[in-house]
């Protein structure tokens, strides 16, 4: 690992609990690879491009990373749903990352939607460049997920393939087909895909408890969270 700079944010208004202040360490590292960042996100860092990032708040310890146990998963009664819904109407393909007008204009009109739905941050439309940093351009290979429906792209999402699991970077989808619960769908075919890769779990970021956007996580059980008191990741939701 190649190692730039690293900072940590002044405290400001959190994006997953308003009510709460967020302080964000940030490490731009020039060269990662998918075994040193794997030890990194045991860590409960997370990244985006060259970007790794962990939140060291003072007053608050609610982000948790989560990860589900690929090889005990079972599904619910609705995400079994999902998968009647989806799996003969959404097509996948799995490519390298690249930009589109298709990608930004799919990336802005899911963020316009989450900031009238959810109260998300006002969000300006994504550029091809800052797409590129977030998405693209990747210290070592990343996959995109894009969904299609009827040859329409409906949802993108990136992931990492690591040495012990896959870890969900991001997932984005068409508003218009909220009903369908792509974003449950993007999960539960990362969850399978682990289970053909043999990989014991599938990462998904931070899980923080009264954030609305973010508790969708704990209903893939079994799964664990990672406590940052201690390092130490436990027994979540069975």
């Amino acid at each position: 690992m190649e190692t730039l700079f690293n900072f940590v944010s002044p405290p400001s208004t959190c994006g997953y609990l308003p009510d709460q202040n967020w302080e964000m360490e940030y490490e731009i590292v020039s060269g990662l690879s998918a075994a040193e960042y794997m030890v990194r996100m045991r860590n409960g860092w997370r990244r985006f491009g060259f970007a790794m990032f962990q939140p060291v708040c003072s007053r608050c310890q609610q982000c948790r990373s989560l990860r589900v146990l690929v090889d005990q998963f079972k599904p619910t009664r609705s995400q079994k749903r999902c998968r009647q819904t989806n799996e003969s109407a959404v097509e996948l393909v799995v490519g390298r990352p690249h930009v589109t007008q298709e990608k930004l204009e799919l990336y802005d009109r899911y963020h316009s939607f989450q900031t009238d739905f959810k109260g998300w941050p006002g969000h300006s439309p994504k550029s091809p460049h800052d797409y590129v940093q977030s998405f693209v351009d990747n210290p070592f290979d990343t996959e995109e997920w894009c969904f299609y429906i009827d040859r329409k792209l409906v949802g993108v999402g990136y992931v990492d393939a690591l040495p012990a699991g896959l870890s969900a970077i991001y997932f984005y989808y068409e508003p218009d087909e909220r009903d369908r619960s792509l974003g449950t769908w993007n999960v539960l075919n990362v969850i399978a895909e682990a289970t053909r890769r043999k990989l014991p779990h599938v990462y998904l970021g931070y899980y923080v408890t009264g954030c609305r956007s973010l508790e969708y996580k704990a209903k893939f059980v079994p799964n664990q969270v990672r406590l940052p008191e201690t390092g130490e990741w436990v027994d979540f939701l069975k």
